[in-house]
């Protein structure tokens, strides 16, 4: 396609960017151009699309960063890469290559994971996210139930550094992140931890996942889970039973279609009360059980 004309003002810069992007597939293109530009000026979505509607002039420095922008999302590079950030929750995470840029449905997973946290007896609950990535379930645990200890393990050198910055900028004194494979993590714990979460890779190797931003983006070592996808939650289920303390919790995000497989696992190794969880969308999201 050739090149957008240069815009000037910045309602005619959300018409081209919107129909270049709905040319190259983008599921929400109005919503991408007006987040793209918001990002070049420094303004809320709502404030974009107040200038939108007083017909405000758009700065030829501006106009040109932002014809950039949108021409590198129109390859399918995530727009969170572009922006350098990826709401999740109250939060706003530092991302970009390298690591798996979190999605609005691993929201209800955190939400299941502090819901556990803050029932725990304990004056200060232990919890542990096991390959954090960018730190977004460990640092909504650890801003939303402030009197918990929040232990992060991540074994990818760039999501740790991910990690590494947000928890630098978005956490406090009750959460840490640690360099270190998740089936070795946190020996130290042992017996003590209320709630275990994770996102793990959970994409069977030969589903290739449909869309460029994820397929060719998101790291494979966060994407893919053995033949089944389910290599890592077996792990996870044995790491969960040595860190839990007796009613402590394991919380973990899947496919909608492996809930009933996990539950299995987590039977078959003495989880007690396992439960699967739908997402706002009604589609199988995670599961839960209890260490007897």
């Amino acid at each position: 396609m050739p090149p957008l004309p240069p815009p000037d003002s910045v309602s005619h810069a959300l018409r081209g960017a919107a129909e270049r992007l709905a040319g190259s597939g983008i599921a929400d293109p109005a919503v991408d151009a007006e987040l793209l530009l918001g990002h070049v000026l420094g303004l809320s979505r709502g404030g974009v699309q107040a200038a939108a509607i007083r017909g405000d002039e758009l700065p030829e420095s501006a106009s040109a960063r932002y014809l950039d922008l949108v021409e590198r999302r129109a390859t399918r590079m995530p727009l969170q890469h572009l922006t350098g950030c990826a709401p999740f929750r109250s939060l706003e995470l530092a991302v970009g290559p390298g690591v798996f840029v979190p999605r609005p449905e691993t929201e209800m997973v955190a939400q299941l994971a502090i819901d556990a946290l803050k029932a725990s007896a304990s004056a200060s609950p232990v919890a542990v996210d096991l390959g954090t990535g960018s730190g977004a379930i460990a640092l909504a645990m650890a801003t939303e139930v402030p009197h918990a200890r929040v232990h992060a393990a991540e074994n990818s050198v760039e999501a740790f550094v991910w990690a590494r910055e947000n928890v630098a900028r978005l956490g406090g004194d009750n959460v840490r992140v640690a360099f270190i494979d998740l089936a070795d993590a946190f020996p130290e714990l042992d017996g003590t931890v209320s709630v275990v979460a994770s996102n793990p890779p959970y994409v069977p190797d030969d589903a290739i996942p449909r869309d460029p931003e994820v397929r060719h983006h998101d790291p494979a070592a966060a994407l893919y889970g053995g033949p089944d996808g389910l290599d890592v939650v077996r792990v996870l289920s044995r790491v969960g039973l040595r860190l839990a303390h007796p009613g402590g919790s394991i919380v973990i995000e899947h496919g909608e279609w492996q809930g009933e497989e996990i539950r299995r696992i987590l039977e078959a190794d003495g989880w007690r009360a396992a439960a699967t969880h739908p997402d706002l969308t009604m589609r199988d999201r995670a599961t839960t059980a209890v260490r007897p």
